[in-house]
């Protein structure tokens, strides 16, 4: 039960820093943090990655359910037994639980961190979800197959 408590520490950021942007800036605002490199800037997604899937948030909720459903059958199924696998999908639950809280209240993710070198805007839930594949990737890749069996 204690990787539970990193899941509800990510949600926590990630709707702290999203109520933050939302309540003090507007969308398309931008506050430069370093230069041009790093900018916060004020976004409202209403796709999915790099804002494909734009008018489909039926669907993109039915799939972040389904895939929060799927993670956490495997995080109870194959808990404890390797602690890559337990903190990849944990990463993923939380990053997806972020992104889906501002689907249902708001019809759209709210995006704020923008680098001049990647040219889409996240947030701290993307960033979640993404280390936690990379994690997932690498523990399919490398990790030990028995842990599954």
């Amino acid at each position: 039960m204690i990787i539970f408590v990193p899941i509800i520490i990510i949600i926590a950021l990630d709707q702290l820093s999203k109520i933050a942007i939302r309540s003090s800036m507007s969308p398309g605002d931008s506050i430069s943090v370093i230069g041009n490199f790093f900018r916060i800037t004020y976004f409202r997604n209403e796709g999915a990655a790099f804002s494909s899937l734009v008018g489909y948030t039926g669907l993109l909720i039915g799939f972040s359910v389904l895939a929060l459903v799927a993670a956490l059958v495997f995080l109870f199924m194959y808990r404890g037994r390797s602690k890559m696998l337990d903190w990849g999908l944990a990463l993923i639950i939380a990053g997806g639980i972020g992104n889906l809280i501002d689907r249902l209240a708001f019809g759209y993710v709210t995006d704020m961190i923008s680098f001049s070198i990647f040219p889409p805007i996240f947030n701290i839930a993307d960033i979640a979800v993404t280390c936690g594949c990379v994690v997932l990737l690498i523990f399919v890749l490398f990790g030990k197959s028995e842990v599954l069996e």
